[in-house]
């Protein structure tokens, strides 16, 4: 299960929705589960209802919702996220009440914003403050120690999220990077802050622990006189995912879009699964996983089949239909586990085991 925004957090701490939530998949079958991004900062959520991972009491209620699953014989990871320019913003069905953007009156904190540099997501969004590199060295600091968390709430799978012109993926991207230090410019020091903070994280995350980087792998923004490559490209993804090979990370999650109002996404089945595709000719040593409008059981199966990725995210086909792997195995006529409580709801006697 990808991981999704579920902006029903106080304080950042996950509650008993989230238990409910994430523990129905490990009943129904879902082999990794991905919860959504927890901000490393407070001034890091998405949100002022998003989850959190900033502080040592976060841990207890994540340590429970892992026991779940666990318990229930699924694996289950966590997102470590920065919203830097994108953050203070109001839940989706708030949006209509309170407007986009979240003011200190609703709980949003608009005079402290962080990016790369002082560059707005779009006319209508907060001004982020240009990071000192005092705030550079905090932030991979501050997703060392949330990496820490997420390894004694017992974790099994982290991933960094890098996409969706959130922070890692602002300092990637040119159309919000336009630093002239260690940090912006050219490719290398673009992709320094992710490479950085990866080094970081691996401090306090097990080499025998996976750690997944989602990557937008394009911005889907037209060439222009001001950024002549549109913005960040597949062909940088490529280059970057060589290097993270090498910095002990193992899958790269293939997303894109998110950093600019500008950016044409060519929606349709499968969009972004040439992407996984080309990490997996292009960086043999580095997993990848697709992930965008995978809705069928039969889809899925083709991707990891025919090799275009090593691994399936399913994202609001999985809210739809809460049953999809157990329901895709039996159209696959293949295994999947049910819980000894519910096993004698499965369909098929083949597989029965009561």
């Amino acid at each position: 299960m990808s991981p999704m925004c579920m902006y029903s957090s106080h304080d950042g701490f996950a509650t008993d929705f989230h238990l409910v939530h994430t523990g129905q998949y490990a009943l129904r079958g879902v082999g990794l589960i991905m919860m959504e991004a927890a901000a490393v900062a407070p001034e890091g959520r998405i949100t002022p209802n998003c989850l959190g991972i900033w502080k040592d009491e976060h841990v207890e209620k994540l340590e429970q919702i892992t026991r779940f699953a666990h318990t229930n014989h699924a694996s289950i990871g966590i997102q470590l996220a920065h919203a830097g320019r994108k953050a203070s913003t109001n839940a989706p069905w708030l949006i209509k009440v309170h407007g986009a953007n979240a003011d200190e009156e609703h709980g949003g904190w608009p005079n402290d914003l962080i990016g790369p540099s002082p560059v707005p997501f779009s006319d209508r969004s907060w001004m982020p403050a240009e990071m000192t590199i005092e705030q550079i060295t905090s932030i991979q600091r501050e997703f060392a120690l949330a990496a820490g968390r997420a390894r004694r709430a017992n974790f099994d799978v982290l991933e960094l999220h890098g996409a969706h012109g959130y922070l890692i993926h602002s300092f990637l991207s040119p159309i919000s990077n336009r630093r002239t230090d260690a940090y912006g410019g050219s490719f290398d020091n673009r992709i320094r802050f992710l490479v950085e903070t990866v080094r970081s994280v691996r401090t306090q995350w097990p080499i025998n622990r996976p750690l997944f980087v989602r990557l937008s792998m394009t911005d889907w923004v037209e060439p222009s006189g001001d950024i002549p490559t549109g913005g960040w490209t597949e062909e940088e993804s490529i280059e970057l995912a060589k290097v993270l090979a090498q910095e002990q990370v193992d899958l790269i999650d293939c997303s894109t879009s998110g950093s600019s109002p500008l950016q044409k996404i060519p929606l349709g089945l499968g969009y972004q699964v040439p992407f996984a595709h080309a990490v997996k000719r292009n960086v043999p040593q580095m997993l990848s996983a697709a992930v965008g409008l995978i809705t069928t059981a039969k889809q899925a199966n083709s991707i990891i089949e025919s090799k275009h990725a090593d691994l399936v995210f399913i994202a609001r086909a999985l809210l739809r239909e809460p049953n999809f792997v157990l329901d895709a195995a039996r159209q696959l006529d293949a295994f999947a586990q049910y819980p000894h409580q519910y096993e004698r709801g499965r369909s098929k006697p083949k597989h029965s085991f009561i």
